[in-house]
């Protein structure tokens, strides 16, 4: 089907209705936590480009190992072939996880790093001679990535797949056991579902794209009791939780509990590089060890484990030894809070949250989002509302200069009302 209607642009944006969305802002350059555009102006970055420049932007040691990695080899497959930085990465980050999660498959996307996960999970089970379990148990405010069976694991209702409802394998969806009522509920579901579920997915501490919605450690607790209790898996989705955002390099950490897989992404490269880590614990791995081709993990993604990723990953690990990053969290979110409190007296807003290196201002709705994204823009910031949420994640190293610039831009805009449709 073809039309001649012309089309206003080669690039296609994500979550963007090209029709009637305003013409993107063109980046030029980067450098610490600064956007500038190609007509001189310069933003701060307050989101640290989703989440991934946890260091700022182009951190010369993390730049120099990038380039040094390219006069040597930029790629090389890992069928049948190794390198050193997928290597050095691998027992780095096996050494930084709690428990054994030993064992790390690499992809290039948040979205396959939990494909391969909930691939693991199920073929987990069939590699024991368990064949009915088949499903995965996700909670409702859940996102799990944008592909088709991480689509099926999301909030069916409020997430941005509800288009599709129907369309994939039916998942068990639940609520987050937040009390003893909930607890007590998914008990039961766990018990109804009693040989169909291969694992429990959740994003620990924070539900991000369902609305930067925190919970307590202690639900993660229950959630691996509960996994224990049933003898199903625990996967967490630490893509986005990972490296420090909400205080310590891993979210699990605060629960002293440890998944059976852990998935991550996002900061893993101090977002240089595309690079997504699967890691499972060593009963997971050894149920894929046998004299069959079978039983193996087939599964292979052409770039997996680039070695330009992998060197720029192992720079960023370097980082985080070298420099204070945790203390910078704990600076931030002091800052946060005491900075985006004011907020809560300014009419629409219905709270305001800040978890580690998060800071959000929920408001009662946004009616006019292009509005309040330029607003923002006009005020020298680069931050990206979505759904009734302002957020703020920043690099960690951000200055109180810039943090504050971001803090007051959100502040004044919400006062205008910008957010709001115009009145006729």
């Amino acid at each position: 089907m073809t039309s001649d209607k012309p089309s206003a642009s080669p690039v296609w944006l994500p979550y963007t209705q090209m029709q009637t969305a305003p013409a993107p802002l063109i980046a030029a350059r980067t450098q610490d936590t600064r956007i500038v555009l190609e007509d001189g102006r310069s933003l701060v970055d307050g989101i640290a480009s989703w989440w991934t420049a946890c260091h700022g932007y182009n951190h010369p040691h993390i730049r120099a190992r990038v380039a040094a990695q390219l006069d040597a080899m930029p790629h090389v497959m890992l069928g049948g072939l190794v390198h050193r930085p997928v290597m050095e990465l691998s027992e780095r980050l096996t050494a930084l996880l709690p428990g054994d999660l030993a064992h790390c498959f690499f992809t290039d996307s948040g979205s396959v790093a939990v494909e391969v996960a909930m691939k693991m999970a199920i073929q987990f089970w069939l590699n024991r001679g368990e064949k009915g379990r088949t499903k995965l148990l996700s909670f409702r405010g859940g996102y799990h990535g944008d592909t088709l069976a991480t689509m099926s694991i999301c909030d069916p209702e409020e997430g941005m797949h509800s288009l599709f409802s129907g369309v994939f394998p039916e998942q068990v969806i639940a609520d987050l056991p937040l009390d003893a009522a909930r607890y007590e509920a998914l008990d039961q579901l766990l018990a109804r579902h009693a040989g169909s579920i291969a694992a429990i997915i959740t994003e620990p501490l924070v539900q991000g794209a369902g609305g930067m919605v925190f919970h307590a450690p202690e639900v993660l607790a229950r959630l691996r009791q509960l996994a224990d209790k049933h003898g199903v898996l625990l996967i967490l989705d630490e893509i986005f939780t990972g490296f420090g955002r909400t205080g310590t390099m891993f979210a699990c950490e605060q629960a002293g509990i440890v998944p059976d897989i852990i998935t991550l992404s996002k900061a893993l490269t101090g977002g240089t590089m595309a690079l997504a880590a699967t890691v499972a614990r060593r009963h997971v791995y050894e149920a894929f060890l046998s004299d069959s081709p079978m039983a193996a993990l087939m599964h292979g993604p052409t770039f997996m484990a680039n070695a330009l990723a992998c060197a720029a990953a192992c720079a960023s690990l370097d980082l985080f030894e070298r420099e204070p990053r945790l203390a910078q969290v704990a600076a931030l979110s002091t800052m946060l809070r005491d900075q985006l409190e004011p907020c809560r007296a300014l009419s629409g807003v219905r709270d305001v949250r800040v978890l580690g290196a998060i800071g959000v201002v929920e408001l009662e709705a946004i009616e006019d989002m292009a509005g309040l994204k330029a607003a923002l823009v006009a005020c020298g910031v680069w931050v990206r509302p979505f759904r009734n949420i302002i957020y703020l994640t920043p690099a960690l190293t951000i200055t109180p200069e810039d943090l504050a610039r971001l803090t007051t831009a959100i502040f004044t805009v919400v006062q205008a009302g910008a957010f709001r449709k115009a009145s006729s």
